[in-house]
């Protein structure tokens, strides 16, 4: 696959599946934009990566669950490098708890972040890509957005509504070849999963046919496919990266 001159905006790529995908469109050419919040040294480590492999990448900073924030992101990144041609919306966070225990604040935060900072994202890229009459954006949501999980409440809405906005915008994009799809990854193993109790490891491995968890590249030679010209007639779809957890 090929991506040069095309321009890729990453939301939290300073690690984990972020950093992943990041580092693979530097190699295939794309210009990255790496976007953090929280650790500006992962996030220039990314760049610094690309940069030696002969890639381009900036890092920006930028609060995606704040409106003004990602509005200001998409802006910095279009007048660095003229257009955004794929959008990948992988910022997330969690703040687990059962039900009885969760209190307001964990389920704002994760709503605000997860789902409110993919709607900010996609509401300030829908006018250029629209404009430009192309575009592919791609959100990654989670296999408990559909089967659901204990102890994720505010985890699990978020991700389910990543779904069903992933659907929406595709039926009122297409028309203009702006192509939405999302990635439900089933347990990868990333910083955010390493933590687990070996227990729930075990519980959550039983269930998967292919008899392991997944790699983060895994994860990102789906999304590669999706930003590409051998997907330009898929659009609206979940594809589902979980080793045969679910159908």
């Amino acid at each position: 696959m090929n991506f040069t001159d095309q321009t890729v905006l990453i939301t939290g790529a300073g690690a984990g599946i972020g950093r992943g995908i990041a580092l693979a469109f530097g190699r295939v050419g794309a210009r990255v934009v790496v976007n953090y919040v929280v650790d500006p040294e992962e996030a220039e480590a990314v760049v610094t990566t690309i940069r030696e492999a002969g890639g381009e990448a900036i890092a920006l900073a930028a609060d995606i669950s704040d409106y003004a924030q990602a509005e200001a992101l998409v802006q910095q990144t279009i007048a660095t490098y003229g257009a955004i041609d794929i959008l990948i919306n992988n910022a997330g966070i969690t703040r687990d708890h059962l039900m009885l225990k969760m209190d307001e604040k964990m389920f704002d935060d994760v709503i605000a972040v997860n789902l409110k900072g993919t709607w900010n994202m996609c509401k300030h890229v829908t006018r250029p890509m629209l404009k430009q009459k192309s575009g592919a954006i791609i959100n990654i949501a989670s296999v408990v957005g559909l089967i659901g999980n204990a102890g994720q409440a505010n985890y699990v809405a978020s991700k389910a509504g990543v779904i069903g906005l992933t659907k929406t915008l595709a039926k009122e994009f297409g028309k203009k070849n702006v192509r939405v799809n999302a990635v439900a990854p089933g347990f990868i193993e990333t910083r955010m999963t390493e933590t687990l109790p070996p227990a729930v490891k075990e519980h959550y491995l039983a269930q998967i046919p292919l008899n392991r968890f997944g790699t983060v590249e895994d994860v990102v030679d789906a999304v590669l496919f999706l930003a590409s010209d051998k997907a330009t007639y898929i659009t609206g779809q979940v594809i589902n990266v979980n080793g045969g957890m679910i159908g």
